[in-house]
């Protein structure tokens, strides 16, 4: 048959290493399955496709060995839906893993895995976080190093290479730069760094042990909405934060060393995100000498953070400090404060105060006796943002006050607690039922639940309305705690109590501030102000007749393995289905099973040489309302039903991201081509195919398999890479439904690997691996049109010109299908089913054309569609506590007025939230969607564009600057409490 499209020369430089089987690098034979495989990624430059292509291999027992010496890899090892695999080097001084010129933000991403051991190898320079991982149940991290060059990005970086890594890996602390224009003779901090060195989030089950982080620009070893935690033998230097807790149900640090950092160790709860943490031991651990100037962009909580700290808590209950050594700090030893001082979030679900702080055994040497000055540079050329500098001073000012000496402390507090609310219920979950709590009463609560109108505080206090004590008490400072004589022992620094008023005497001027001498002429005669160094009250066993309680060892299970990963299918079976004999017009259905060396041996396309031609079988064309952007391709779906089987319909009602229910066996192909409409030719690029598959235990799971198109002789094929690729492409076109033509092209087009797909692909509410996305009912809901300008022979399918949803059910496609599916003979939406408009075409959402509504609408159905795959409770992105599906109210946990969690600096361009009313400017939502985040750590999605989608970004920035106003709930946390009030009053 001749060929329907026309190739364009040199239009498809693909960049990948191609075999039959799909991989470059077959695993060793060694001991078999029964012992697991060993996969050897060879020093050179096949090493990238050789790990892409092992780890998508990876079942249980494997093994992914890295060889001594230095490797630069162009993506990130990423393993999913997996369990039981092993990762390592020769050593983390001899097997370092370069990422300086990845496509993927993290260097080594582990996701939904059970059981994962990373091991002896260094990972660098990558341009997000090092090693994170998320969703895993039983993590261990030994004997790794995650870090970014000296001056990562900057004029003066000093790229660590081959030639020099041996030197340049160790990174002493001597002598940290306590201010932007100060040169450390170890190491120069970075604001482009990567967010996070080590990084399990949302996980269970978590050993670090003998890690290194150096560099990160938010914090070295974070470990954030995870039960059971130990982080031990660990070091992190030249960090924002050297070591964090957020979140954390029952974590420990021990034996671990925090030196040249902003700060040391943080124990903290963020708000708005998916739990809240508490039971913490920090025990065995060395904090010295951190005072490097916060190099985190400001706008973040971490920004907020001044320098010189050697263990800060914040909103977190029941932490206990013992035997640490906690020296040479210029502000404080332990900073003990809570959000009234940070500024009280809109979240009431979290509680703003670190309660049941059992401090005792420590020592603590020269503490808060060289207070920084406030960077008044920073704060005028952050218009504000970082007036949080002005914290040391305030602490040194009120001790001053006191009656004390200008400095901080080994201890200081911020003097705040709640009073009881007698007048506030215990919070309920959507159907107004109770939420659970834990054995003290306290709930246990996190974003999945309604954001209640006052803070619960009950279980804190007595029958009549006492505090109980000490058990709800802020902190017990036990007497064998040794205090050198060089620094103030303890402050009360009242938070910010009198603050206002010295702002008004100083005319409003933060530049004022840099005078102590002119200050201190006004000090005695403001309220409030002055701290008090009464250590009584935190005397726990003498004030209140007990100590506050030991809380238990964190205690890691065994890890047992689920039996439920299959061994891979042998070659001979591979052949003898993929090989098959198939009758003409049907697919070879037994194939599904395994993954076919090359495309066409699925049968699915009338022409094997063009997957737009008609669908064999059953096969059946679809298209939805608004698609997932990918570089401005056009989009051939087919489903392949098996046959005598039926999808089962299912939409909302069934949970948000839920899709038509498929048989197994189902096949659902997306090929992905580019336009030329001037020379009337369409090219493919590449075929995805997701495969609905069943274990031998019955379970059902999808695969997600990638074909790049190629021609050779004449002839075009689709052969399987399992490792993906890259390559250049053009395009010039009219798009079908918003008439709009796009012109262009892109030297970066991504094939992605199969652990990408499963990136997007798999949530943890929907069937295991790479489920479907886009066929729901809501999204299917319209006519049958190609979006290709360019005619095919998929084109011409008997559901052309009919409503998807309709023509499925009354054809034989679907059950379960909702009786009432009468479709509108104008839109040809069936009024019944739920409808997600087609987001470039105003009107379509219903609602009169270009109004408030319908403009919302539109947004918000290109937020869905674009990023609600992650950004929802059970996706990639649930740790951010930023939700975009399309089901729920737009307040806080849709972005409005949310602060970031895990952007980073090159994440978050400077702008203050992920919504901002009336602000697209200062939202980080559209920033990093359109023109200006030009990185890979700064764009969104992450994987599937390479170029800026203008109507989607021109669609978002109106409806922010638009529609979006201080009417919409939770708008009023654009202006929180603490420094923040304070920085609107008067920083701006």
């Amino acid at each position: 048959m001749t060929n329907p499209f026309r190739p364009i020369t040199v239009l498809f430089a693909v960049v990948i290493s191609l075999t039959a089987c799909g991989t470059s690098n077959p695993p060793s034979d060694g001991a078999g399955d029964a012992d697991g495989r060993v996969f050897f990624i060879e020093l050179g430059p096949d090493a990238t496709g050789q790990m892409a292509s092992a780890m998508v291999q990876a079942r249980p027992k494997d093994t992914i060995q890295f060889d001594c010496g230095y490797y630069e890899l162009e993506t990130g090892l990423s393993l999913a839906n997996t369990e039981n695999v092993l990762v390592k080097g020769c050593g983390m001084d001899e097997t370092i893993l370069s990422f300086k010129n990845s496509t993927s933000q993290e260097g080594i991403l582990a996701s939904n895995v059970r059981g994962i051991t990373v091991k002896d190898l260094t990972v660098l320079d990558t341009p997000g976080d090092g090693i994170k991982l998320k969703g895993v149940n039983h993590g261990t991290l030994s004997h790794v190093r995650t870090m970014w060059s000296s001056g990562f990005h900057t004029d003066d970086e000093d790229l660590i290479t081959a030639d020099n890594y041996a030197d340049k890996i160790h990174i002493a602390c001597t002598e940290p730069p306590r201010n932007e224009f100060a040169a450390s003779p170890d190491y120069q901090v970075s604001v482009a760094a990567g967010r996070y060195g080590v990084y399990p989030v949302e996980s269970e089950n978590i050993l670090v042990d003998h890690a290194e982080s150096i560099g990160a620009s938010d914090a070295g070893i974070y470990v954030g909405q995870t039960d059971n935690a130990i982080i031990q033998n660990s070091r992190a230097a030249y960090n924002v934060f050297a070591f964090e807790i957020e979140n954390v149900r029952s974590g420990e640090f021990i034996d671990n060393l925090a030196e040249c950092n902003t700060a040391g160790f943080l124990v903290y709860d963020l708000d708005g995100i998916t739990r809240y943490g508490k039971a913490t031991r920090v025990h065995g651990n060395v904090a010295r000498n951190n005072n490097v100037y916060n190099f985190a962009e400001p706008g973040t909580l971490v920004s907020d953070v001044p320098q010189g700290i050697g263990l800060m808590t914040l909103g977190y209950d029941k932490i206990e400090i013992f035997n640490n050594t906690i020296t040479d700090h210029d502000t404080a030893g332990i900073v003990h404060t809570s959000y009234e001082v940070l500024g009280e979030p809109g979240d009431r679900r979290l509680d703003m105060y670190s309660e049941t702080v059992n401090i005792y055994g420590n020592t603590f040497e020269n503490n808060g006796n060289s207070l920084p000055l406030p960077d008044l540079q920073a704060i005028i050329s952050s218009g504000g943002d970082q007036i949080t500098s002005v914290f040391p001073m305030l602490i040194g000012l009120k001790n001053l006050a006191g009656g004390g000496r200008y400095a901080g402390a080994h201890i200081v507090w911020d003097g705040y607690l709640d009073d009881y609310d007698p007048e506030c219920p215990y919070p309920v979950d959507a159907n107004g039922d109770p939420i659970p709590q834990d054995e003290q009463g306290k709930p246990i609560s996190g974003n999945q639940y309604p954001n209640p109108a006052c803070r619960y505080n009950a279980y804190k206090f007595d029958d009549q309305g006492e505090r109980i004590l000490p058990d709800w008490w802020s902190s017990c400072i036990a007497a064998d705690n040794s205090f050198s004589d060089d620094s103030l022992t303890y402050a009360n620094f009242h938070g910010l109590d009198g603050l206002e008023a010295v702002f008004l005497l100083l005319g409003g001027d933060i530049g004022n501030l840099l005078s102590v001498a002119g200050i201190q002429e006004i000090l005695g005669g403001v309220a409030n102000f002055p701290s008090d160094f009464d250590m009584t009250p935190h005397d726990c066993p003498t004030q209140y007749g007990k100590a506050m309680e030991h809380l238990d060892a964190v205690v890691i299970p065994p890890f047992e393995p689920s039996g439920s990963v299959d061994p891979a299918p042998t070659a001979e079976e591979i052949a003898r289905l993929c090989g098959a004999s198939v009758g003409s017009g049907q697919i070879n259905a037994a194939a599904y099973a395994v993954n076919c060396p090359s495309l066409d041996q699925y049968h699915l396309f009338a022409d094997p040489e063009d997957p737009r031609s008609a669908p064999n079988g059953r096969g059946i064309p679809y298209v939805l309302n608004s698609k997932l952007f990918t570089d401005y391709s056009t989009k051939h779906r087919v489903l392949f039903l098996p046959d005598g089987q039926k999808a089962h319909y299912r939409d909302t009602a069934d949970g948000v991201n839920t899709a038509i229910m498929f048989p197994v066996g189902t096949i659902i192909a997306k090929t992905f081509a580019f336009v030329d409409e001037t020379a009337g030719t369409e090219t493919p690029a590449e075929t995805r195919l997701l495969i609905k598959r069943v274990r031998n235990d019955g379970h059902a799971y999808w695969d997600g398999l990638e074909y790049i198109w190629t021609q050779q002789d004449g002839h075009w094929s689709a052969h399987l890479a399992l490792e993906g690729g890259s390559t250049a492409a053009s395009w010039d076109y009219t798009d079908v439904d918003s008439g709009v033509r796009h012109t262009g092209s892109t030297q970066e087009y991504l094939f992605p690997n199969g652990s990408q797909c499963i990136t997007c692909h798999s949530n943890n509410d929907v069937e295991t691996g790479t489920a479907p996305i886009g066929p729901k009912p809501r999204n299917l809901n319209r006519v049958y049109e190609s979006e290709s300008p360019i005619d095919s022979g998929q084109a011409h399918h008997a559901v052309a010109g009919f409503n998807q949803v309709a023509y499925w059910c009354q054809n034989g496609y679907m059950d379960n299908c909702p009786e009432d599916r009468t479709v509108d003979a104008e839109t040809h939406v069936a009024t019944a089913v739920e409808h997600l408009p087609i987001f470039n075409v105003p009107g379509d959402s219903g609602y009169a054309a270009g109004s408030p509504e319908d403009v919302e609408a539109r947004a918000r159905a290109y937020l869905e569609v674009n990023c609600a795959h992650c950004h929802n409770p059970q996706g990639q992105a649930s740790n951010t506590g930023m939700y975009l599906d399309w089901h729920r109210e737009v307040n806080g946990v849709y972005g409005i007025c949310k602060g970031p969690t895990a952007t980073g600096t090159e994440g978050r361009g400077g702008r203050a939230y992920d919504i901002h009313p009336g602000d697209a400017s200062d939202s980080i939502v559209p920033y990093r969607v359109g023109p200006d985040a030009t990185t890979i750590a700064a764009r969104m999605p992450p994987l599937a564009r390479s170029v800026v989608h203008t109507e989607g970004y021109d669609l978002l920035v109106d409806w922010i600057d638009n529609v979006v106003d201080d009417s919409y709930e939770d708008a009023d946390a654009c202006s929180g409490g603490g420094f923040f009030a304070y920085r609107a009053a008067y920083g701006k």
